[in-house]
């Protein structure tokens, strides 16, 4: 399988390259050059999680890594459960955030660092991957990267835009791990990344990567949980996706997923106040804006990198877009009724994010009336964001024993500023 950049431009690599090379030369976001329908007896197919990753991932990894050698990754990436929590006959939760950092940026962090650390055996320069947080992202990478020989991991994330434990995650392990805390928002901390991957300097002394939704290996395996959900709870039917959605790197997972054969009625993009994305399908244009910060904060994108993504996949052509995908933002009042409504109805407690993604699947019935299976997906465990919740309802959230550790421990960033220059000089520097 050969990747394309979105750019347009005459760039081809292997998934190999895609996966270490992050974005591609001309600033552009890797494609694949198709994607294979792998049909429906595929899918009802009785596999284990990893088998299913495995028969979804190998035909964009064929040419650099052999079946075995997936499955092995895989089987040591996906080590831990998914489950369906039914609220009544038509809707459900997705829990994805029965990983290690309790969100499910563990599914792609962790495959990345399998295979990444898989082509790294037996290599004598060391990869350093730079990551932009928003919340979730850096700790799922810096979990799944920790104490992997032969890579440093170098997490920037935005001041005072991160829950406390989602900071405590971010910036107590230390080891191979570095936090950047910069005066700014997420946007900026993607600006600054993104730059690094275009300065010749940089990529001529260092060997770079990322571990954002803009690589390529982040989104293949977020395309299985759908797969698994739509076998586990649809009944052969089509169904509802309600996706709490900033960058799109989940979203765009879902529509490969779909473009593979997962029968989809509809992908809810469920956005907070960064509206970006349904100000595009209500307008047709994107409006550059800085990021609103909001109680959902791994949402807080105002410029989503996989945009680029999502019209390439519909080439361009907005109308096929609303076709598949419905988007609407919702405030921070909204998702705290939507929390305390979910509590007070069926006794389960929701984090912010999946609250959003609640909250787009009523707006979905609401408007259409459809009676379709519907699933959101939950992405973050909502002990991760008790000083939110606990107002909200009243009482204590129960916090895994991990994250409790991971509180009791010292914070340990270093500040810097907004301006790529002083991550340039960090990097030349370390």
């Amino acid at each position: 399988m050969r990747f394309y950049s979105t750019k347009g431009n005459a760039i081809s690599v292997g998934f190999k390259d895609a996966l270490f090379h992050g974005l591609a030369p001309d600033g552009g976001l890797y494609m694949p050059e198709t994607i294979p329908h792998l049909g429906i007896d595929f899918f009802k197919s009785d596999l284990s999680y990893p088998e299913l990753a495995v028969g979804m991932i190998y035909p964009f990894t064929k040419d650099d890594l052999t079946h075995a050698q997936l499955t092995d990754i895989c089987e040591l990436a996906f080590d831990f459960p998914l489950r369906i929590k039914e609220l009544n006959k038509t809707d459900s939760v997705l829990e994805l955030f029965h990983g290690p950092t309790f969100a499910f940026k563990d599914f792609a962090a962790r495959f990345m660092a399998r295979t990444m650390s898989y082509f790294l055996e037996n290599k004598d320069n060391e990869l350093t991957i730079l990551v932009a947080t928003s919340g979730d992202t850096g700790s799922a990478v810096a979990n799944g990267f920790f104490n992997v020989e032969g890579i440093n991991v170098i997490i920037l994330y935005p001041s005072n835009r991160v829950s406390t434990i989602q900071e405590k995650q971010l910036t107590t392990l230390g080891g191979n791990i570095t936090a950047l805390e910069i005066d700014g928002s997420f946007d900026d901390c993607q600006r600054m990344v993104k730059a690094a991957f275009q300065d010749h300097d940089l990529r001529h002394r260092l060997f770079l990567s990322s571990a954002n939704s803009i690589n390529m290996a982040r989104l293949l395996p977020q395309s299985v949980y759908y797969a698994w959900a739509w076998k586990q709870y649809a009944n052969n039917e089509t169904v509802i996706f309600s996706v709490p959605s900033g960058n799109f790197g989940n979203l765009t997972g879902g529509l490969l997923a779909n473009r593979m054969g997962v029968p989809v009625e509809k992908f809810i993009a469920a956005t907070n106040a960064n509206d970006t994305f349904p100000h595009f399908l209500s307008s047709g244009t994107i409006k550059n804006q800085d990021a609103v910060k909001t109680i959902s904060n791994a949402m807080d994108v105002g410029v989503p990198s996989n945009l680029d993504r999502i019209q390439n996949l519909f080439h361009d052509d907005i109308n096929q877009v609303k076709v598949d995908i419905s988007s609407w933002s919702f405030t921070d009042k909204d998702t705290k009724e939507s929390i305390r409504n979910i509590q007070d109805e069926f006794g389960y407690l929701i984090d912010p994010h999946t609250a959003v993604g609640v909250l787009g699947l009523i707006k979905y019935r609401n408007e259409t009336n459809s009676k379709t299976k519907g699933v959101v997906l939950s992405t973050a465990h909502p002990g991760k964001f008790a000083d939110v919740i606990e107002p909200i309802i009243g009482n204590k959230t129960a916090l895994p024993e991990s994250l409790q550790i991971a509180m009791k421990k010292e914070k340990n960033s270093i500040k810097m500023p907004k301006q790529f220059s002083d991550l340039k000089e960090y990097l030349l520097a370390v």
